[in-house]
């Protein structure tokens, strides 16, 4: 075979190779971002990097996937949001502790779903595996409760974390699929 021929082969096999790892990248870009939604552009911008952030995703994703996650059980969910129903009427009158005793309830909720609840960060991120929608108000939410143990956040403040609560509190219970989420309100 001609020298000519085989050297043309090898770089359209190559290009190829090329071609087909882009794709491939492509692809595992898409379905990130698709999953991930705000939670995707939080991690690139955090990391300062999209192959870092990517590697990251893809790692809660493996340790999501290691967790045993599992729904609660009717009379559990019922308890939690009879809990919900009680914090949120303190909140007129204490919204600094309705706003840590939904703090509270919201990490036991976690904690009986099977999710980890040793460390916020890690929390947080694996929740964001399964509500990416609602992982950045978690955050948020969580930040305000940090605040207001040392006394600083507002009533204002305090009642935006509460509505943050309420929407992972929400997700994690799964209400919306069931028209309870007014059992709650």
């Amino acid at each position: 075979m001609n020298v000519g021929i085989v050297i043309a082969i090898l770089v359209v096999l190559v290009l190829i190779v090329l071609l087909a790892v882009v794709l491939g990248q492509r692809r595992r870009t898409e379905r990130l971002q698709q999953q991930f939604g705000p939670e995707y552009q939080r991690t690139v911008a955090r990391a300062g990097d999209q192959r870092a952030a990517e590697a990251d995703l893809s790692a809660r994703e493996q340790r999501r996937r290691e967790l045993d996650i599992v729904a609660l059980e009717p009379a559990a969910r019922d308890r939690y949001l009879e809990a919900w129903r009680v914090t949120q009427g303190k909140f007129v009158d204490d919204p600094a502790g309705a706003t840590r005793e939904a703090d509270m309830l919201v990490a036991q909720v976690m904690r009986d779903r099977g999710y980890p609840v040793d460390e916020f960060e890690q929390r947080a991120a694996d929740v964001s595996v399964d509500h990416p929608q609602v992982a950045e108000d978690y955050r948020a939410a969580h930040a305000v409760h940090q605040a207001n143990e040392q006394g600083l956040a507002s009533t204002d403040d305090l009642r935006q974390a509460f509505v943050h609560y309420r929407s992972l509190f929400s997700e994690l219970l799964d209400v919306e699929d069931d028209g309870r989420k007014e059992a709650y309100r």
